[in-house]
């Protein structure tokens, strides 16, 4: 009873901040200040024509290197929790030839494309965390096709260690050689539209996405219960 009306005020309160956030909303015809900026910055001194790379990349660069931070220490408490290996009683049920052929075909497919899309991350939709998602999911894939896979967890962690140091580095020489931290324009921008340009923004999303994707893995082995 007590757990209904606790559920039932919860609701209640839930329903009046929506109510009141929907009861502010109004349709904007123009871009605020602060948008429009990043909107003529993003073309004219990026040079890049995703003007959302610009924004998580550069102009809120710090914020994207906090998230990070946070998916860090998210990994390090997961391994921290489970550093134990779990002991299984039943025995594990191996999954058929059927699925092991397919996850042997799909897996370098998916990686494949999770590379693509932090490469292009500057030109297209997309980037270094979407593209780390995807590098995992192909991971997840292949542990749930051979119970007795064994990822290197040596591999991840200087993968996520070497990524996350260079993204610093980075960072700091875009403070040092340009206008501020993590300003790509320590390299030269190229032409637009082209794969090598930009500065460094595909460096920066390349190393995000091996980050997030090592990082990712790695919550999904120690979850499995893996400490090889």
């Amino acid at each position: 009873m007590i757990k209904n009306i606790f559920s039932t005020i919860v609701l209640l309160i839930l329903s009046v901040l929506f109510l009141l956030i929907i009861m502010e909303y109004y349709p904007k015809n123009e871009l605020s200040p602060l948008a429009n900026h990043y909107v003529e910055s993003s073309l004219k001194d990026l040079n890049t024509p995703n003007i959302v790379t610009s924004v998580v990349v550069t102009y809120r660069g710090l914020d994207t290197l906090g998230e990070v931070t946070v998916l860090f220490l998210a990994t390090a408490g997961v391994g921290f929790l489970l550093k134990k290996k779990v002991i299984l009683t039943e025995r594990k049920r191996k999954a058929s030839e059927i699925l092991k052929t397919a996850s042997m075909f799909l897996s370098p497919l998916i990686i494949l494309l999770g590379v693509y899309i932090f490469i292009h991350g500057h030109l297209t939709p997309g980037g270094g965390f979407q593209g780390g998602v995807l590098i995992a999911s192909a991971f997840l894939l292949m542990i749930l096709a051979d119970v007795d896979l064994k990822i290197n967890h040596f591999i991840l962690q200087f993968v996520e260690s070497f990524s996350g140091a260079f993204y610093v580095v980075i960072g700091l020489l875009g403070l040092i050689l340009a206008g501020g931290f993590l300003d790509p324009r320590f390299l030269l921008l190229g032409k637009f539209g082209q794969i090598f340009s930009t500065g460094a923004i595909p460096i920066i999303y390349s190393l995000i996405g091996l980050k997030v994707g090592s990082e990712l893995t790695g919550i999904l082995e120690y979850m499995r219960g893996g400490d090889e």
